[in-house]
């Protein structure tokens, strides 16, 4: 499990983290919003290793992640956004270098992945479009046996096709040991997929739910007319799709973009019925 307790971070006079504190825990993938600047990409360098912190703490387990022990290390994988790839490595060559830190890599796993994904394993870096190099990422990412496994805008350069084939493999791909977090600005993308929802903010962490809480507290109401009473509405083909509080206890269809945009237009209600 994945614990940050009284976490502060600045870089030099800018902040980003005051005071928050998170757990992230097995058998989930959660989706990690917030908008630019918020320290989405910073918490995942956190939580790899790869950033130390000021104030505060951050285990994975029993590791702090910044020490960097090999235990810790063979166990957790960051594919960050963009990736400098050597021009003449293939996706095999890639892997196969990455392979003898992680003692769970499976190469059928890897093979598996890049078939779904429709890439040739042996075909050089420099010869594919951004898409391809992406999903073949993905798949070396996820063949490498983690339980931890970290994903920073992993939609980035997809087509539509290759979204639905990453939507399956990462379902299929979470157990009950494994935690996955998608920082993400797709948030249509992973809608169906993340669950529970982090939002950050400045300073701040906007929600922390399960898709579950979310519906009790909150609902989306879609093709009706504006409401006075929504904490947010926003025209649609059809009519408004108003969120509100859930007052009748009714099921409703979490729409995330909605939910985003309602959770920073209130900030302080939503909290409130979070912690009701």
């Amino acid at each position: 499990m994945i614990q940050i307790q009284n976490l502060d971070f600045s870089y030099k006079k800018f902040p980003v983290f005051h005071n928050i504190s998170l757990e992230f825990k097995p058998g989930n993938i959660y989706g990690l919003l917030g908008e630019n600047g918020v320290g989405k990409t910073t918490l995942l360098k956190i939580i790899s290793g790869l950033q130390p912190i000021q104030n505060g703490s951050c285990r994975v387990d029993e590791f702090v992640p910044f020490e960097r022990r090999p235990q810790f290390l063979e166990n957790i994988v960051f594919l960050p956004d963009e990736v400098q790839l050597p021009d003449n490595e293939t996706p095999l060559s890639y892997v196969q270098t990455l392979a003898p830190f992680y003692p769970k890599f499976a190469l059928s796993a890897f093979y598996h992945l890049m078939q779904e994904f429709e890439v040739e394993p042996d075909r050089k870096f420099n010869t594919m479009s951004f898409g391809q190099q992406k999903k073949s990422l993905i798949s070396c990412a996820l063949s490498l046996g983690t339980d931890y496994i970290l994903l920073d805008e992993p939609t980035n350069g997809l087509d539509i096709p290759s979204k639905a084939q990453f939507r399956s493999l990462l379902s299929k791909r979470v157990q009950e040991q494994s935690t996955i977090i998608i920082s993400t600005h797709q948030v249509k993308d992973v809608e169906n997929l993340i669950d529970p929802i982090v939002i950050l903010a400045y300073d701040a962490i906007l929600l922390n739910a399960s898709v579950e809480r979310i519906t009790q507290k909150l609902f989306f109401e879609y093709g009706g007319a504006q409401r006075e009473d929504a904490l947010y509405s926003e025209l649609q083909p059809g009519g408004y799709l108003n969120v509100l509080p859930n007052a009748t206890g009714e099921e409703s269809q979490v729409n995330i973009e909605a939910l985003f945009n309602a959770v920073h237009h209130n900030k302080k209600r939503i909290a409130q019925l979070m912690a009701e």
